[in-house]
């Protein structure tokens, strides 16, 4: 099968100034089973990218490719590269635990710790040890407040973050990861468990987020990719079918894989 993916920048395929995240002719394997195959994606800094396509095209795997999270699970293996503003994630020496901390990450259902909520929010900058432990009250706060949480828990710091409603419990989890400072966020099906107005919220959030960080969204919600992200990549049988501005993409697809999947002949 031929890709027709096209990307918004970087047709040299050394990755522009403005790319966030450069992955180049990428390849990915459970086991003996090909995941992904030649996957060329250029990410601009300071949008939302989304990655969409049907269940099992590769968009979780490609996602979290990005931090390496994918190397936690046995007899996995990858062929290609993965740049973060233009140095490769998989250099020799490379620290996961920083390369986490740049690159947060967001899970399809909200997993905040059984602690606080302020610990939940803190224990990100005190295992990385960022910033003097005076700092740690206002990191914690600033975070909350990017989150979107701050007016609706700043009384409630030493409740467990579990005691949370779903929606509040998505954005505590988005606002650990900001508190280490990330470059980079990731965020799987974040609204999937939650109720429309949960979602509203974090589409939102998300919306505001990417003045200050590169954001890259798998969702499996066509009408959430068209509201919130700036560009969009659609995956089929672990192929980068195509790839450009959301409103192109879903307007005037190139590929008529693209169009049978948008108009709902598949998927």
């Amino acid at each position: 099968m031929t890709s027709a993916a096209t990307a918004p920048s970087s047709a040299s395929g050394s990755g522009a100034a403005s790319d966030a995240v450069s992955i180049r002719e990428f390849d990915f394997w459970y086991g003996s089973n090909q995941a992904l195959h030649r996957v060329s994606l250029d990410v601009p800094a300071r949008a939302v990218t989304g990655l969409i396509g049907p269940s099992g095209c590769g968009k979780s795997t490609l996602l979290r490719s990005i931090n390496r999270m994918n190397q936690l699970i046995a007899d996995t293996r990858h062929r290609g590269e993965i740049l973060l503003f233009g140095r490769s994630i998989f250099e020799p020496g490379t620290d996961l635990v920083d390369l986490r901390r740049r690159v947060g990450m967001v899970f399809q259902r909200p997993n905040p710790f059984p602690k606080s909520i302020f610990d939940n929010v803190a224990y990100g900058p005190r295992l990385n040890h960022l910033g003097r432990r005076d700092e740690l009250t206002h990191r914690v706060e600033e975070a909350l407040k990017r989150a979107a949480l701050w007016e609706e828990v700043k009384d409630r710091l030493d409740e467990p973050g579990t005691a949370l409603s779903g929606g509040q419990q998505q954005r505590l989890c988005i606002a650990r990861a900001l508190a280490n400072e990330p470059r980079v966020l990731l965020l799987d099906e974040p609204c999937s468990a939650l109720d429309p107005i949960a979602t509203q919220r974090v589409e939102e959030l998300l919306v505001e987020l990417k003045e200050q960080y590169t954001i890259i969204i798998v969702t499996h919600n066509l009408q959430q990719a068209s509201r919130i992200a700036d560009f969009t990549a659609f995956l089929y049988l672990g192929e980068l079918v195509e790839h450009g501005r959301t409103e192109q993409l879903f307007t005037r697809p190139r590929d008529e894989r693209t169009e049978a999947y948008l108009t709902g002949r598949f998927g």
